[in-house]
């Protein structure tokens, strides 16, 4: 099974460097709808079965252009969101940020019980995550897409792929439609086989000026 985690357009959270996790979520920027729209050319040489988004409007938005190319239906999927920031929703504060990726890096690293503050820890993060990437590989034999967000595909792949660990993920950006691609099953275990963090369009659809901690590399 080959999965393409693709992270979803700059929104105006990600230009400030704001931890904006909530339902529904803010949209996608200017640029965000331009990363969107290359994303149907980047990936013309993929084989796309299924097309899965989360609950977060920017997702639905970016997946949107490569669904009408590809004729498929990008399928809401509860359990794809990202990572709540409990308490920490709405600062963009660099200790705020830091202590943010730090939790949710330490999930991957395997201490599960460590709460965010004043939200979720990484049982529910796994549980609810590894069920929705479970959901879409069954629904398909070929290649699937799933639109996602930056920490949640982050630690993810940190946790659950054999060849990356958790610093690798927290060293390695994924800008905005950047692409992570894995391959395997939950049976079998899962492997990276591409850690692609510029935007799939090219890095002129990078924006270098925006603070934003989701995506960016902490060392």
């Amino acid at each position: 099974m080959r999965i393409l985690f693709i992270r979803h357009g700059q929104t105006p959270a990600n230009v400030l460097g704001a931890l904006d996790t909530a339902h529904p979520g803010p949209g996608l920027t200017d640029l965000g709808h331009r990363q969107a729209q290359a994303i149907p050319e980047a990936l013309a040489d993929e084989e796309i079965e299924g097309l899965f988004v989360s609950t977060l409007i920017r997702t639905q938005l970016t997946a949107a252009p490569l669904a009408h190319h590809r004729n498929l239906d990008a399928r809401v999927t509860d359990g794809l969101h990202e990572i709540g920031a409990g308490a920490l929703e709405g600062f963009s504060d660099q200790r705020s940020q830091l202590t943010y990726l730090d939790t949710v890096f330490s999930w991957a690293a395997g201490d599960l019980s460590r709460p965010m503050p004043g939200g979720p820890d990484g049982h529910e993060f796994f549980g609810r995550f590894d069920s929705a990437v479970e959901f879409a590989a069954g629904e398909h034999e070929g290649a699937v897409a799933i639109v996602s967000h930056g920490a949640a595909i982050r630690t993810w792949a940190g946790a659950r792929a054999s060849n990356v660990d958790v610093d690798y993920a927290a060293t390695h950006p994924l800008s905005n439609t950047g692409i992570v691609l894995v391959s395997g099953s939950f049976t079998d275990g899962w492997i990276v086989e591409e850690w692609d963090g510029d935007p799939v369009g090219g890095r002129e659809l990078l924006d270098v000026a925006a603070d934003d901690p989701t995506g960016e590399a902490i060392g």
